[in-house]
């Protein structure tokens, strides 16, 4: 109940500022990077045990072109740090194609589609499918975002399989169709400053608040997850997010269920011309 109310007071405070933003951190908006950019993220997630007081870090690097306004494409690596050792524990590669859009001068109502192909070679140790860093599968879903004046939401509906993770790390089946669950998302987001824009060399200071979860359609059981986020926007190519992943309902069992994140992004622009 506790953490029902901070997601509340949480969702309140973002409602009461001032414009709005989608540049979202846990998920993805219906927008799409600019056509002719090439992107570098390195995402650094910290998780706590749901069982005792160990961390598991997990360093991500991302690749990210925008190959035209409708399509962008994403890489990314999974690394492990553990033990003081590094380690590769696979990747995955994301395609978005935004496939309706309606602009106005202050709003705009965008519905893309998206698909991601994950490879893992570590220990699955969880019922709950994490495409992410955790399983090997895919993911493919629609997301449509509203941009209203100064409110932006977003929300995104997907199915995903879990494959066996390679070297012999199966997957835990209970049953054959305990590998498929539906992932669903709600994401809200303003901009703090500037209250007036002067030049693009102005720094933007965005909250945004996400509702993150999954159902397992074998079981039925579900995880719910709230993620307030904090982010810097320098010189419109720098990114920096700081987010914190809160549990509200965790049936699904998930050895690393609540955490931190830290993501860095840089932005080249026109650069495929």
């Amino acid at each position: 109940m506790k953490k029902i109310i901070v997601s509340v007071l949480i969702s309140v405070f973002i409602m009461n500022i001032v414009r709005a933003q989608e540049l979202f951190s846990y998920t993805e908006p219906a927008s799409n990077m600019a056509a002719n950019s090439i992107g570098l993220r390195l995402t650094q997630s910290i998780m706590k045990d749901d069982q005792s007081s160990d961390l598991n870090s997990h360093l991500m690097p991302e690749f990210m072109i925008g190959l035209s306004r409708k399509i962008m494409f994403h890489a990314e690596a999974f690394l492990s740090y553990g033990n003081s050792v590094l380690k590769s524990e696979g990747g995955a590669v994301y395609m978005k194609y935004r496939f309706y859009s309606v602009d106005d001068i202050h709003s705009h109502f965008r519905i893309a589609a998206f698909g991601r192909l994950s490879f893992n070679n570590s220990e699955v140790h969880q019922t709950s499918i994490d495409l992410n860093g955790h399983n090997s599968g895919y993911e493919i879903g629609v997301i449509s975002t509203k941009l209203i004046n100064k409110v932006a939401i977003s929300t995104s509906a997907s199915f995903v399989n879990a494959k066996d993770n390679s070297n012999g790390n199966k997957f835990k089946v209970v049953d054959k169709n305990s590998r498929d669950a539906v992932n669903y998302t709600f994401s809200l987001g303003k901009l703090l400053i500037p209250k007036e824009y002067i030049s693009y060399n102005q720094t933007n200071i965005n909250v945004m608040a996400e509702l993150i979860g999954q159902t397992n359609l074998s079981s039925r059981m579900s995880n719910l997850d709230i993620a307030p986020v904090i982010q810097f926007i320098i010189k419109s190519k720098m990114r920096i997010d700081l987010g914190y992943r809160f549990t509200l309902s965790n049936q699904l069992y998930r050895k690393y269920p609540e955490g931190g994140m830290i993501r860095f992004e840089y932005n080249l622009f026109n650069v495929m011309r």
